[in-house]
């Protein structure tokens, strides 16, 4: 496609598919052009009307920082940057490696495990409920809400699955509603706190505030967990699981190009808001298009021998599995110390670690994320 049809329309999904590294550049670089509205609705189908009644309970549809244009974008990230500070995610680190060991000390003795439920996921979302100040036992609820909310807006699954995720939906907005209103009262440093603090009403409406924390569980936990899927498979492949030496000496460059490799979020979706072309190829007003980071970051005109992985490449940091441009992500920072944090710690607490080819691996669903729902591992018990 990237040769042929780099700007490729796909009839089933009535969407244009943007493969080329700098046609992708070029729309991320356009909001103007290139609106993020629907930017993870994977789907435009109408919601049934029983998920809408659902729905009508909370605040929908979300005004999430993903998906939103200037000016309100600019006022959303401008709160986050105040609060996301590097001090903030500096500090996380000590509690990062003390929460990646004690996941792995709770399955350590067993020899095998099932590595995505057991601490692909249970790490980065202790990770963001530590820095917001989340109660650690409502983890598995967020992780469920947050699964919930991309599928919905997938439109994933009959009537009853999808009702089922609009209940998630309400409750993740119930829960941050009832937490921003508890402190009010009482003054917290958390990031929940420091985001009160500086929040003005006048500017930003309550529902808006609790959507923008939604957004932050939801890509300051999934990604990664799809990140560390990922990259245990892709080391196990190349053999550098095993070679403690091998990994820890360049963790930072290996988590850059399996970041490149295999891209967490393979794509998100812009709307066309007014006649143009790109690449030669005309867009009306109207018409949604994939940028696909995952294609461009295996853009043979970017990245030499771009299918294979190569630790020492030169520019390794210029892939674009953060995006670019006025959404680069806000906790790129602290995604690569999550990943660098466990994937060190993955190895050294697990001699041997391995993945078992002779266990199922599944896919996770979700139609633009590459990574894994389940994953089995082994190593030396």
């Amino acid at each position: 496609m990237r040769d042929t049809c780099p700007v490729h329309f796909e009839e089933r999904l009535d969407l244009w598919i943007v493969t080329r590294y700098e046609d992708v550049q070029t729309v991320l670089r356009d909001p103007a052009t290139f609106s993020s509205a629907g930017a993870v609705t994977s789907s435009a189908s109408p919601l049934p009307k029983a998920v809408q009644e659902v729905l009508a309970r909370a605040s929908w549809p979300l005004t999430l920082l993903t998906e939103s244009d200037p000016p309100i974008h600019r006022q959303l990230r401008d709160l986050v940057q105040k609060a996301f500070t590097p001090r903030r995610i500096r500090s996380l680190e000590p509690f990062m490696a003390q929460r990646a060991r004690a996941l792995i000390d709770a399955f350590a003795s067993r020899g095998e495990v099932e590595i995505i439920g057991a601490f692909a996921w249970p790490l980065p979302i202790a990770v963001i409920g530590q820095m917001l100040g989340v109660e650690p036992e409502r983890a598995e609820d967020l992780h469920r809400w947050s699964r919930d909310l991309l599928l919905l807006l997938q439109r994933a699954g009959d009537e009853e699955a999808l009702t089922r995720r609009a209940q998630s939906v309400v409750a993740m907005q119930r829960y941050f509603e009832d937490a921003l209103a508890s402190r009010k009262d009482e003054r917290r440093d958390d990031l929940m706190g420091a985001l009160l603090e500086d929040w003005d009403p006048a500017a930003l409406s309550l529902p808006e505030l609790v959507h923008l924390l939604m957004n932050l569980v939801v890509a300051g936990h999934l990604t990664v967990t799809r990140a560390i899927g990922s990259a245990l498979v892709l080391l196990d492949r190349l053999g550098l699981l095993s070679d403690e030496p091998g990994l820890s000496n360049q963790v930072d460059a290996i988590v850059e190009e399996a970041l490149r490799l295999e891209t967490p979020a393979q794509g998100l979706f812009r709307r066309v808001t007014r006649d143009t072309s790109l690449d030669g190829t005309p867009l009306s007003a109207g018409a949604r298009v994939m940028v696909h980071f995952g294609a461009a970051n295996r853009d043979e005109r970017v990245f030499a021998s771009a299918d294979e992985f190569d630790a020492q490449r030169a520019g390794i940091s210029r892939h674009l599995a953060f995006g670019k441009g006025a959404h680069f992500c806000l906790g790129a920072p602290l995604a690569r110390m999550e990943l660098r944090t466990a994937l060190s710690t993955l190895q050294a607490q697990l001699p041997g670690l391995h993945v078992l080819t002779d266990r199922q691996a599944r896919r996770d669903p979700i139609f633009f994320a590459r990574g894994y729902e389940e994953l089995h591992v082994g190593w030396d018990a």
